[in-house]
């Protein structure tokens, strides 16, 4: 299955480009969730959440919908990521399992300065647990310095079924290897200019990109840094984040239109 969506569903500018007049603020995410597949939380990162909030999610969307929450930034800004396990644990046992089968993966991001150290790193995907209170846990890690492009990196991350985050950045890597049983997306340069965000053809090109990643293969014209992924279909998440965030909801369903051509 292929999901887009957005990084979360507060923002004051789509109150204009996005929900209809008469939906109020308390009702936004009950909008975004049908007019969407999937939203990215990024409050997560910033601050811990109690377990009354995710229920509230939960309760407030539709049956197949799902959330994908980035990671406390205390588990992964830090030097030494090996001794993340205490912050790792707080983190997931804040009442993220009370989304139950609504939530998607984990978004586990590093600074941008973070250099990879195979030791170190997979000292940390150790660390990561493969269910909270019975609910599966998936994990997508994504590096933001360009030392992690290289096969030794794919190799564990592939070891650890730990997906790999391509980013479509003019600031950050790209690493479109596939390294889970799933692939995550961030799309990263929409423009003002263009009313959904990324023009018509470039949206024909990330949906042409989702289905090749989907059937299990490499989206034409990106080029691998570890060994070719298992021949398998795999489940996609796109998100539309940052660049011209207020155009993202728009290119994120019109991503979702071309899919579905």
């Amino acid at each position: 299955m292929i999901r887009a969506g957005i990084g979360g569903w507060n923002f004051e500018p789509w109150r204009k480009t996005f929900y209809p007049a008469n939906v109020s603020k308390a009702k936004e995410l009950q909008y975004a969730s049908r007019a969407l597949t999937t939203i990215e939380v990024n409050g997560t990162f910033y601050s811990t959440f109690k377990p009354p909030t995710f229920k509230k999610w939960f309760e407030e969307t539709p049956d197949d919908f799902v959330f994908s929450l980035k990671a406390n930034r205390f588990a992964v800004n830090r030097k030494v990521l090996s001794e993340a396990g205490p912050s790792i644990a707080r983190f997931l046992e804040s009442g993220v399992s009370e989304l139950k089968q609504k939530l998607g993966p984990i978004l586990w991001q590093f600074m941008g300065t973070k250099k990879f150290d195979a030791v170190d790193f997979e000292g940390f995907l150790a660390l990561l647990p493969k269910s909270i209170e019975g609910v599966p846990l998936r994990h997508a890690v994504e590096p933001r310095h360009a030392s992690f492009q290289t096969p030794e990196f794919i190799a564990l991350a592939r070891k650890y079924n730990a997906a790999t985050v391509f980013a479509h950045s003019k600031t950050y890597p790209a690493i479109p290897d596939a390294t889970s049983d799933f692939v995550y997306c961030r799309l990263q340069e929409t423009q003002e200019r263009v009313e959904t965000g990324y023009t018509a053809a470039e949206i024909k090109r990330w949906a042409e990109a989702a289905k090749a990643w989907e059937a299990g293969g490499l989206p034409k014209g990106m080029t691998a840094f570890g060994k070719p992924a298992p021949k398998k279909k795999r489940d996609v998440f796109v998100y539309f984040i940052a660049g011209a965030k207020e155009r993202n909801p728009a290119a994120a369903m019109a991503f979702l239109k071309a899919i579905r051509k």
